[in-house]
């Protein structure tokens, strides 16, 4: 009897309906595995591998966006009028088969090896198998894709061999945002996401205003005991800029910069972002002017420009945005920008406003080439801000730097509540600026300060000499807004002091007075700011005794505890035995007067933490 070289018909057929509906398994995860192997009398896999099979596929919904990403045409840059959509023309990505890791030509493969071919690793399915019906089972999220702008907290500094600490200002609060959506969400944020600095920030705090515009800020310091060591002090450094009336600013032009690529389809993201803009164009006034760029696979103007008093027309723009395709970030940037440049008049303010959820993945999407791209597009007049938006894809990294190349903010917007402390409460420290390059620089008296630490700013550490260097970009302060530092000083003959006793160059040198102020003093504070346009900088310098304290004692010491509960966060060892209680009670006692309710929400996310931490 000869055999053939080929399968029986039948048995191709066979082996085909069996591969049908596997797919309608993963499809619809119902389809009970020991029918269908059993009606083709087929002996049916193991049940870890049905497992398998259904957890695949839950990973497949998120690759599947990914992968469709990876064939699409990428135009030309240069921006093009798209129509607005309805919801009729919205389709779905449909992924094919090759996409989900089989071809036409493996139709005849057994069952046992289409399971094969879907296993996931071990680590992909930890992060997947979640079960929000069950309380007793931790939340886990697929975050490894999410980069965060972080460094090594600042150490210890010996006052007799490094007295001088220089770094830029920070009013971005995107860390803090970030943090909260993690604890909301029932977990302990990564370690990496917490800046101490931009969690202090979020929360205002009373100081004094300046006295006229001719200086835009006023610089206040209070020196109390650290709460978490009784033998080291506290000092705090408060910034406060002159506010502005909305009525007063000059005409705003906004170009919305907004990521309509597939990811964005989740209810945190694209939905959140079109509520968060409604409510933004709720706060312009008829003078200001509005444009829309859109980018996904390509970029395309969205929304010419329009004048804010064409509110139902930007509305309807607004909602009929969509998500598919891949992330082209530069081409969008690009059309933003050339749209920004058209609308520009003389006397107006321009920025452009990136809402996105991660990375710029079609394009120009190295970091050095953004930020050389954003940094000539601010010479040239135009601004940028930065909001981040939703989990999984979120690139904190990326956002920070476009920010601070842009001369803007970059904010997390996790609520709408959010969206309102940024774009509505907080519009004209966002868009209006008063002051940019903006430096504090500190010198401790080795006569009083034995040791120091900046608590945060690690990111916007500058050398000693940038202080001085007017080419170097730092911070910018938008009208009304309040910036806040802390360094935690140990004084001399402290038993706090870490460093031990040298042998050699340990003697204390003698201090010159400063002016008029006394040798007794801890520290001088020095800042740096250009007016708005200048290329010369400013200089404002404030002596800081011991007895200092022009911030009322309840504000520094709720700012200790922010400051408190972001390094307990980060793992400091700076803290001894402090604990999230001791948090708690301590921003419980110094709360003060909270309008928005901002203070108490910090309570609660204080507890949040520490039952996580169980």
């Amino acid at each position: 009897m000869t055999l053939s070289k080929h399968l029986p018909k039948a048995v191709l057929i066979s082996s085909a309906s069996i591969v049908t509906l596997a797919f309608v398994a993963l499809a619809t995860q119902t389809v009970d595995f020991k029918e269908l192997f059993a009606e083709k009398g087929t002996q049916a896999p193991p049940q870890a591998a049905q497992n398998t099979v259904l957890d695949s596929a839950r990973l497949r919904t998120e690759a599947d966006s990914e992968l469709n990403d990876a064939v699409t045409q990428v135009p030309t840059p240069s921006p093009t009028v798209v129509p607005a959509l309805t919801p009729a023309e919205v389709r779905p990505i449909t992924p094919s088969n090759k996409r989900m890791g089989l071809s036409q030509t493996n139709s005849a493969q057994s069952a046992g090896r289409l399971l094969e071919g879907f296993a996931p690793s071990q680590e992909a399915l930890v992060q997947h198998r979640l079960a929000p019906s069950d309380p007793s089972r931790p939340v886990v999220l697929n975050t490894d894709r999410e980069r965060f702008a972080s460094a090594q907290p600042t150490p210890l500094k010996q006052v007799a061999s490094d007295p001088v600490s220089t770094f830029s200002i920070d009013v971005d609060t995107a860390s803090y945002s970030f943090v909260r959506a993690n604890l909301n969400g029932g977990y302990l944020p990564k370690q990496d996401a917490v800046r101490v600095e931009e969690m202090i920030n979020y929360f205002k705090y009373d100081y004094s205003l300046p006295d006229d515009r001719d200086v835009p800020f006023r610089t206040s310091v209070s020196v109390v005991d650290t709460p978490w060591n009784a033998d080291t002090k506290l000092m705090q450094i408060g910034i406060q800029g002159y506010k502005v009336p909305l009525a007063d600013l000059p005409p705003q032009n906004l170009v919305f910069l907004i990521d309509t690529s597939g990811s964005m389809a989740d209810a945190n993201k694209l939905p959140l972002l079109q509520q968060s803009f409604r409510l933004l164009l709720a706060s312009l006034r008829d003078q200001d002017e509005v444009a829309i760029v859109t980018y996904a696979g390509s970029a395309g103007v969205l929304l010419e420009p329009t004048k804010a008093s064409e509110k139902s027309h930007i509305l309807q723009k607004i909602d009929a945005l969509t998500s598919s395709g891949s992330t082209a970030g530069h081409a969008g940037l690009k059309g933003a920008y050339a749209l920004a440049e058209k609308m520009t008049g003389e006397g107006e303010q321009t920025r452009v406003i990136l809402a996105t959820d991660g990375d710029f993945n079609v394009g120009l999407s190295d970091t050095e080439s953004l930020k050389r791209y954003i940094s000539e597009q601010r010479e040239k007049g135009t601004a940028l801000s930065v909001l981040g938006f939703g989990r999984g894809n979120y690139n904190d990294a990326l956002m920070q730097t476009l920010a601070q190349n842009g001369q803007g903010v970059a904010a997390y917007i996790d609520t709408l509540s959010e969206a309102r402390k940024v774009l509505v409460d907080q519009v004209v420290s966002s868009i209006s600026m008063i002051a940019q390059d903006v430096k504090i620089q500190v010198e401790f008296n080795p006569a009083t300060v034995a040791e120091y630490r900046l608590i945060g700013y690690e990111t916007r550490a500058l050398n000693t000499e940038d202080f001085r260097n007017d080419k170097v970009d730092a911070g910018d302060i938008g009208a009304g807004h309040t910036v806040t530092a802390l360094y935690e000083v140990t004084p001399v003959g402290s038993p706090a002091r870490k460093f031990s006793d040298l042998r050699y160059g340990n003697e204390v040198p003698s201090v010159k007075p400063i002016g008029q102020s006394p040798a007794e003093e801890l520290a001088f504070v020095k800042l740096r700011y250009k007016v708005p346009g200048a290329e010369k900088s400013k200089l404002v310098t404030t002596p800081v005794s011991a007895d200092t304290h022009d911030i009322p004692q309840a504000e520094t010491l709720f700012a200790a505890s922010v400051a408190g509960f972001g390094q307990l966060l980060k793992g400091s060892d700076y803290l001894e035995s402090w604990t999230f209680g001791d948090v708690a009670q301590l921003a419980q006692a110094n709360r003060g007067e909270d309008p928005f309710g901002y203070r108490s929400e910090f309570l609660n996310l204080v507890r949040l933490a520490e039952v996580s931490q169980r």
